[in-house]
């Protein structure tokens, strides 16, 4: 029977953590595969076995097994298939057509980076028959294969120049980049996947971890939300309570007083009535006469005792009150107090033994920029060897600091560490902001995330390139700030830190971040 044509390439077959096509493919309880080495050596250096894909978590480790069936597959995917297919035989709309086809094109099963031309099944055959053309380069089907010639000399494109970062061809080599460094293309592919797997592994903490942001994390925080509200609503009740008994209080007060007072009046009405009786029994006409105008004197109208009672505010304004109230406190609720003063300004230096070789330091190591070119440091045990990261020299304890940094590029972070930050490997106990010895904001393609020991928060605020950051080390508090024209809050983390800190930043390709010197007037 013949066998059955795969519809597949080997791109859908990629092992996520080296990038490469699977080599011994293993593939895991939650369903997802990886080059049993890689997934073997991921596992060694985390704390805990986990899917790098999905963040699967497997208690205890599981032994790894190659899987037979996909091994296979992937095997028959890299062998050369040169029999025809006639079903597949002729090209589709958006295939690489066959150059050495007449009349209807086929579709071109490889393109020869040596003959410049792409070759159908049929056509492919030679390459591996004929000795003069085995050494031939050969690549997955290129639609534009001029793209891989030199547009100068017309020669494939066969080194890569790492100081001008270009390919170009053996000619270009020996004239205008004669004195430039140079290394084959697969040495240099070779080294930027390397870089871009850490790029990859650091994306996949920050970006797995923050989808596992816990169900019951989030009802924790909701919780702890209302809680807070409800702790509000009954202190604003009790102090309402008592103003009401401050109230009653006073309007008893004065209605003691007014009793008092009424009970005098009484009494000397009880007097006058008792005068006047006798008054109205005596038979002496003169006496009457003389003493009636100074014993029926009427009390003038204003003598009259009044009482009101009155109270402070009523229902309705009470209700407005409480609208307005609970518009402030969310308005306050916002707020940032911003207790530091120039004189917490610090002035902070890169320190250039722990600067990885790829980032170049400049402005008297106030600025550092991540070119991927080596730069030649001497070793130092305290150099990062595979993250792109930076500490400065200053060790931050026991007092408050502000400083501000400028950020360019898309994908950056900006943070604190302990001195004891690891150094050496692309493990998780090195990265800035994805262990517990670290703290930072992440900027990516303009949006704010927070991290610490591997979980991310996102930060929903406008973003802008300048980066205010604030530690009150005897506080236990780090806050991080978006300084424009205004300065907002973006988090602020509140522990107790053991140690001295450092300030220290991780970059990506063509990033930088620059040192700000702040003056009193600032701020």
């Amino acid at each position: 029977m013949a066998e059955a044509q795969l519809l597949v390439s080997e791109d859908e077959f990629t092992c996520l953590l080296c990038l490469e096509t699977l080599s011994d493919p293993v593939t895991i309880l939650c369903g997802h595969s990886f080059c049993l080495k890689c997934l073997s050596d991921y596992w060694d250096q985390s704390q805990e076995c986990s899917c790098p894909q999905c963040r699967h978590t497997f208690i205890p480790r599981p032994a790894l097994h190659r899987n037979t069936l996909l091994n296979e597959l992937v095997k028959k995917l890299k062998k050369p298939r040169l029999s025809p297919h006639p079903s597949q035989n002729y090209s589709c709309p958006g295939d690489v057509q066959c150059d050495a086809c007449t009349g209807e094109k086929s579709r071109a099963l490889k393109s020869c980076l040596t003959c410049m031309a792409s070759f159908c099944q049929t056509h492919l055959q030679p390459h591996f028959e004929v000795a003069a053309w085995k050494d031939h380069k050969l690549t997955d089907p290129v639609r534009n294969l001029k793209e891989k010639l030199c547009v100068k000399h017309h020669k494939s494109l066969e080194i890569f120049c790492k100081t001008d970062e270009t390919c170009i061809c053996m000619m270009c080599g020996v004239t205008e980049h004669n004195s430039h460094e140079k290394v084959e293309l697969e040495t240099e592919r070779e080294e930027k996947q390397k870089q871009l797997g850490v790029t990859l592994r650091h994306s996949i903490h920050c970006v797995s971890s923050f989808k596992q942001i816990s169900v019951d994390k989030q009802v924790a925080e909701h919780e702890k939300t209302f809680t807070d509200l409800i702790h509000c609503i009954e202190e604003t009740q009790w102090k309402l309570i008592e103003r009401i008994r401050e109230q009653e209080k006073r309007e008893m007060e004065k209605a003691n007083g007014a009793m008092e007072r009424l009970e005098k009046e009484i009494k000397e009405l009880k007097r006058r009535d008792a005068e006047l009786k006798e008054l109205s029994k005596t038979k002496d006409h003169v006496h009457f006469l003389q003493t009636f105008s100074s014993r029926c004197v009427l009390p003038a109208d204003g003598d009259s005792l009044s009482f009101t009672t009155t109270a402070d505010f009523s229902s309705e304004d009470l209700r407005k009150e409480l609208s307005c109230l609970k518009k402030s406190l969310k308005k306050i609720s916002q707020w940032d107090f911003m207790a530091w003063t120039p004189s917490d300004f610090c002035s902070l230096t890169l320190d250039i033994n722990t600067a990885h070789r790829d980032l170049r330091l400049s402005e008297r190591n106030k600025k550092v920029t991540l070119e991927r070119k080596k730069t030649k440091y001497p070793d130092h045990p305290d150099r990062f060897d595979c993250w792109w990261q930076v500490l400065c020299r200053e060790a931050l304890t026991g007092t408050r600091c502000y400083w501000e940094v400028e950020c360019s590029g898309d994908n950056m972070e900006i943070g604190v560490a302990y001195k004891r930050l690891g150094r050496k490997g692309d493990g998780s106990e090195c990265g800035l902001g994805i262990n517990d010895k670290s703290w930072s904001l992440w900027c990516f393609n303009s949006k704010y995330f927070v991290c610490h020991n591997s979980q991310q928060i996102f930060i929903n605020a406008p973003y802008s390139p300048r980066i205010g950051v604030y530690l009150d080390w005897p506080a236990g508090s780090l806050s991080f700030y978006s300084v424009s024209h205004t300065m907002t809050l973006l988090h602020r983390f509140n522990t107790s830190f053991t140690e001295p800190l450092y300030p220290g930043f991780w970059l990506d390709y063509k990033c930088s971040v620059t040192i700000c010197h702040l003056t009193p007037g600032d701020h």
